[in-house]
């Protein structure tokens, strides 16, 4: 070939290279700091089974599989192009960085290899061109930049090809098994001149590396920048809940000293968040699991994802120039909200952790979008108008309803349930929630959790009035000032207590007590009440020994699935039901959509889109139920309870009944005829 030229190529392309890859390192430290580096055996074998292993991408089957084949493809280049540029300083066509050499054992398997993934990867690059061109998949974006790469990836593998098939056809097959894609080559070029050949053989070198030095330096200006990043954005994840938020630290001192509550702007987010956006690969799960996007909102978790990164990327300079001045990059008083990012787009998160959940790089969208909310609440006083009531009523009584906090036990009369302060050393603490303890239709759940725990002689308490919200919908919200309140009203209320086991109703109640809790001091031992339950039916201490006739199609809570990856239980407590047949949506387990509560949705309007999220999420349990014979829909949480029976109610499906699994189980044990509430002791 030609020693010069390819020691201009070399100098040049690893020169351009070392330059933006700089660059992008001195913009990634901007960010603000962020502990990533704790229990490194466990994020060392997550990297190795979700990132070299590439164990989420056949969640999506086809496309999937087909991005497995060109990853592997890629795993597979290196060992090609080291081998090229090594030949382009030899004459010997067989040179393969001696270990590699046609004709000895380990080269001979390697070129059959790589032949083979030479067929794999270009068969890949026909699916993503079909779902780009053809299908038009929403999720893809038909544009130069994906066009060009399956047009890199196509050329790379034709250069390959050509390369030796002229190779074979110039010197011969003498290794016609470990070269079968050479050989079909150069069955295709047969007739051609040697002079021809000897072109053609050189286009297909050039084309081959001049593609592999131009990707190289094309690639961290494009989404392909994955291919760097992503598999230290997988060892990187968080391996808390990922809905889990970071607190803030000394929030009235940051006030008092001026200084920015949540993230204004771009360089406010944390450095690791800049690490995620140079790894989203632009695939568009996120946005094909939201519920908001698939409801007609403004949100795309991928949108938001790609329009903060291009932001980054076009003040790049200016940011960097002004973390050099003054170490933090705070010189850039460009806010991302709403000149960048669209208020509502913010709004209509429901914190669901949907997105999260089939991301294939780990990329995390709660905590970004939850900062900037942050922000907008603390410092500019902007939110949703229907939020302020939910505000006040924490801030002023306790809870979301603002309800008299006095009240709080009222569920409970005519039930023998004791108040922790009657009884300090109870084994459990019953933690209630505003939803049981305040609306009418949750209080059934409540009365219902209770006479079971009471069926089956666990001993438990209550706090009462002396419970206040758990500040979940505040932090969601943003508000993490108020919900900082809360957090430490409780947890010196249950420390006071020494309270060691806690049992939720709510997954919301249960996600922030056993999840963020700890970060305040807060350290408890706290199950769901699908939990607890399912354990009492195993052990024999409830037994469901009446029928319940229905057909039950059960919906799983973000906050106690994908949050924290309680899916068997509620399922164990209703298949030992009598009489009971479970059903399951297509969109079940870490796929089932969000009843739109979460996030502070519960409290405030949806954003407008073409249906409502509640609506939707009915009409996917409504699919597989009966029309006839006791159709129910099961939850495990008072949020989700108000937003399907809304569903049902709003289409007119008054027919199907929604439970909590609390309630069918009290049926079985206690009897149907058993008001809700009482124990087989009262009923009879």
């Amino acid at each position: 070939m030609s020693p010069l030229w390819m020691t201009v190529l070399m100098v040049v392309s690893f020169a351009a290279f070392a330059y933006t890859i700089s660059r992008r390192w001195q913009l990634m430290r901007i960010g603000q700091p962020a502990n990533c580096f704790d229990r490194p055996g466990e994020r060392l074998a997550r990297m190795v089974r979700f990132g070299l292993a590439q164990w989420r991408m056949p969640r999506h089957t086809l496309a999937g599989y087909a991005h497995i084949l060109i990853y592997v493809g890629a795993v597979i280049t290196p060992i090609r192009a080291l081998t090229l540029i090594a030949r382009g300083y030899t004459a010997d066509p067989h040179y393969g960085l001696v270990l590699f050499d046609l004709g000895t054992p380990l080269g001979n398997l390697y070129n059959l290899v790589k032949d083979i993934f030479v067929v794999l990867v270009l068969a890949g690059v026909a699916v993503f061109f079909y779902y780009r061109v053809i299908a038009r998949l929403p999720r893809l974006t038909l544009n130069f930049e994906g066009m060009a790469i399956l047009a890199i990836l196509t050329g790379l593998m034709v250069g390959d090809a050509l390369y030796d098939g002229a190779a074979v056809a110039l010197h011969g097959a003498h290794s016609a098994v470990w070269e079968p894609v050479g050989v079909v080559v150069a069955a295709m070029l047969r007739g051609s001149s040697t002079e021809t050949l000897t072109v053609l053989h050189h286009i297909g070198f050039w084309l081959h590396i001049g593609l592999i030095f131009f990707f190289m330096n094309y690639l961290p200006y494009t989404k392909q920048f994955h291919e760097m990043t992503a598999i230290p954005n997988v060892y990187l994840q968080s391996l808390k809940s990922p809905g889990h938020l970071e607190p803030l630290a000394d929030l009235e001192g940051k006030a008092e000293r001026g200084e920015t509550l949540g993230a204004a702007r771009i360089q406010q987010f944390s450095w690791k968040s800049i690490l995620d956006f140079y790894s989203c690969t632009e695939c568009g799960r996120c946005s094909d699991q939201c519920p908001a996007y698939n409801t007609g909102k403004l949100l795309s978790p991928k949108q938001l994802t790609v329009d903060l990164r291009d932001h980054l990327y076009g003040r790049q300079s200016e940011l960097i120039r002004a973390a050099r001045a003054n170490g933090n990059g705070q010189a850039a008083e460009i806010a991302l909200v709403p000149d960048f990012i669209k208020p509502e787009v913010l709004w209509a998160c429901t914190t669901c952790a949907a997105c999260h959940e089939e991301c294939p790089v780990f990329i995390s969208y709660i905590d970004k979008i939850v900062d900037m909310r942050r922000h907008l609440v603390m410092e500019r006083g902007e939110f949703p108008e229907q939020l302020q009531n939910m505000f006040q009523g924490l801030e002023t009584v306790g809870n979301p309803y603002s309800f008299a906090n006095d009240e709080r036990a009222a569920w409970a009369a005519g039930m023998e349930v004791p108040l922790r302060a009657d009884k300090p050393d109870a084994e459990w603490l019953l933690w209630v929630g505003c939803a049981p303890s305040f609306d009418d239709r949750a209080r059934k759940i409540a009365r219902a959790t209770a006479a079971l725990l009471i069926e089956a002689g666990v001993d438990f308490a209550i706090l009462g009035p002396e419970e206040t919200c758990n500040g979940d919908p505040a932090r969601r919200a943003g508000n993490e000032y108020l919900f900082q309140m809360l957090a430490q009203q409780n947890i010196e209320t249950l420390n006071n207590y020494n309270v060691k086991r806690i049992v939720t109703m709510c997954p919301h109640c249960y996600h922030t007590l056993k999840n963020e809790y700890p970060d305040f001091g807060g350290h408890y031992e706290v199950v769901h009440h699908s939990e607890l339950l399912a354990v009492l039916v195993r052990q024999g201490r409830l037994t469901p020994k009446h029928p319940v006739k229905a057909t039950v199609a059960y919906h799983d809570a973000c906050y106690l699935g994908r949050h924290n990856d309680v899916y068997d239980p509620p399922r164990a407590v209703l298949q030992r039901i009598p009489g009971l047949t479970l059903v399951e949506a297509a969109e079940c387990r870490d796929r089932a959509m969000c009843c739109s509560a979460g996030g502070a949705q519960m409290w405030k309007e949806e954003e407008e889109g073409r249906a409502r999220v509640n609506h939707t999420r009915t009409n996917q349990l409504l699919k597989v139920l009966p029309a006839v014979g006791d159709p129910t829909i099961a939850t495990t949480c008072p949020f989700c309870m108000t937003m399907l029976t809304d569903g049902l109610a709003d289409q007119g499906h008054e027919n199907v009944a929604a439970l909590d699994i609390a309630e069918i189980l009290h049926r079985a044990v206690c009897g149907p005829s058993t008001p809700a509430g009482a124990t087989t002791a009262e009923s009879s």
